[in-house]
Formats: structure tokens, C-alpha cells, sequence
């Protein structure tokens, strides 16, 4: 009987794990594009709060922007340009109207119309 019982259980053991191995959540499934997108969320939810310190917000960004490796050739380019952006942003010491101001948020814009609400 404990046998049985024994496996029963480790059959619904390994029907369990290979049913969550299959979900469309799992990472394997992800398209490289949703891959990165995740991955620039992630960078762009660390630092300073963005509207209480946009030039510390935008230095904060820079450095881990560039060192995503993303696999998707359109956000790779749109994640260059936001951090192109707030580089120039961050020389500026964050003057409002400039060129530079202008440049983030255009680069923003492009980024979210990628990969929706990842740019504040």
C-alpha cells in the first residue's frame, strides 16, 4: 500500500513540475524582445526617483542602459538613445526646455511605444 501510495505521489510530482514547465510565463518562451523589455524595466525601476531627481535619476542610468545586451536590434537602438539621452540630460545639469530635456523625452516615448510604461 505505501508503495502505491508512494507512486501515485511522485507521479503527480512529475506531472506538476512538467505541467509548469510548459507555461507561457517561463522564460524560454519569452520572445527576445519581451526578454529585453523585462531587462530595461528592471534597470529603469533602480536609482533615485526620476521625478523628485531627474539628473540623478538620468546619471543613475546610463551605465546600466549600456551594458544590457539585448538580443532585438529595435529596442537595442531605442535603449541607446534614451541613454544617449540621459548622458547629454545629465550635462546639462538638467536645465528644462533644452535640447536635452527634449531628447529624453522623445527617447522615452520611443522606448514605451516598444515596450509600454518601461521609461517614466
Amino acid at each position: 500500500m505505501r508503495i502505491l501510495g508512494l507512486l501515485v505521489a511522485s507521479g503527480l510530482l512529475v506531472f506538476t513540475l512538467s505541467a509548469c514547465g510548459n507555461s507561457p510565463a517561463s522564460s524560454s518562451s519569452l520572445s527576445a524582445k519581451q526578454q529585453g523589455c523585462t531587462a530595461v524595466s528592471d534597470v529603469l525601476a533602480d536609482g533615485p526617483d526620476p521625478d523628485a531627481d531627474p539628473v540623478g535619476y538620468a546619471e543613475a542610468q546610463v551605465l546600466p542602459l549600456g551594458q544590457l545586451t539585448l538580443s532585438d536590434a529595435t529596442l537595442s537602438q531605442a535603449v541607446h538613445r534614451l541613454a544617449a539621452a540621459y548622458k547629454a540630460f545629465s550635462a546639462t545639469d538638467g536645465a528644462k526646455g533644452t535640447a536635452a530635456a527634449i531628447k529624453v523625452s522623445v527617447a522615452q516615448r520611443a522606448l514605451n511605444a516598444i515596450c509600454p510604461n518601461a521609461a517614466p
